[in-house]
């Protein structure tokens, strides 16, 4: 039996609970059928019982390391997200013309909670670049999305969200980071960011920031905050990557069950 997923109670819900097949025979997703899922979350298991559960005690013992202003993961970790990236599997819930697999959420989900119970820690920095990918499909311009869309759904690039700061937690409308408008159409972020999730790594190519601040004249409280996508490593109009921005990583924060 397996040590991270009952797959009997998998296909109770998919089945049973939620009615899978009448959501394959959708026009969304009628490229797809039980048993192509079946194979999905095959490989999914396979690979996070194989590759991710192994070393999730190694992860947990041995956190990043702070060094030089970068934060060093384990290799066992890189190829952990390597073995990830290479079969596809961030694009899951992508559409088709995206390089997608155009799968369910639902099935997206029990996918990721297979590798979330192998090793959550390893699995975040995906998961968590394919929600930031999600919201800048969904709310951003047609250039920052040909820009940055496709890499981060293939996973070459990773992403986060930056909303936390060292006097707000969960506070949003406490938050003091500021974006004054440099003349362009962009903006020039300062103020300090904290907890966030793979905000600094050596893993991915580069690092999209989606950054929650505020402009000049915004209005007090939640309705006066913004959200900007600052990467790591700015990227060319052609979209190579360019100089690296101003951001500086300060420390690591030590989370409880986060340590990958």
């Amino acid at each position: 039996m397996s040590m991270i997923v009952n797959r009997r109670d998998v296909d109770f819900y998919l089945d049973e609970m939620f009615d899978l097949a009448s959501l394959l025979a959708s026009d969304r997703y009628c490229e797809h059928d039980r048993e192509s899922v079946t194979a999905i979350l095959d490989l999914c298991q396979n690979m996070a019982e194989e590759e991710f559960l192994p070393c999730a005690a190694e992860h947990d013992e041995n956190e990043p390391i702070f060094k030089d202003g970068q934060a060093i993961t384990p290799d066992s970790l890189k190829a952990c997200l390597k073995t990830f990236v290479k079969a596809g599997l961030p694009t899951a819930t992508f559409d088709h013309d995206l390089g997608g697999m155009q799968l369910p959420v639902m099935v997206a989900n029990f996918m990721q909670g297979i590798f979330q119970a192998a090793n959550a820690p390893a699995v975040g920095y995906v998961f968590l670049t394919s929600s930031n990918a999600h919201m800048l499909q969904a709310c951003g311009s047609e250039a920052l999305r040909d820009r940055y869309l496709p890499p981060l759904v293939e996973g070459r690039w990773f992403g986060t969200m930056c909303l936390s700061e060292p006097h707000a937690g969960s506070s949003l409308s406490d938050i003091r980071c500021m974006a004054e408008p440099v003349g362009d159409g962009s903006y020039k972020l300062t103020g300090t960011k904290m907890w966030i999730s793979g905000g600094e790594q050596d893993i991915s190519e580069n690092i999209v920031h989606m950054v929650l601040a505020r402009t000049p004249d915004a209005p007090p409280g939640v309705k006066g905050i913004s959200l900007f996508l600052v990467p790591k490593i700015r990227v060319e109009e052609d979209g190579s990557l360019g100089e690296r921005n101003n951001i500086a990583l300060a420390g690591l924060n030590h989370k409880m069950g986060q340590r990958g």
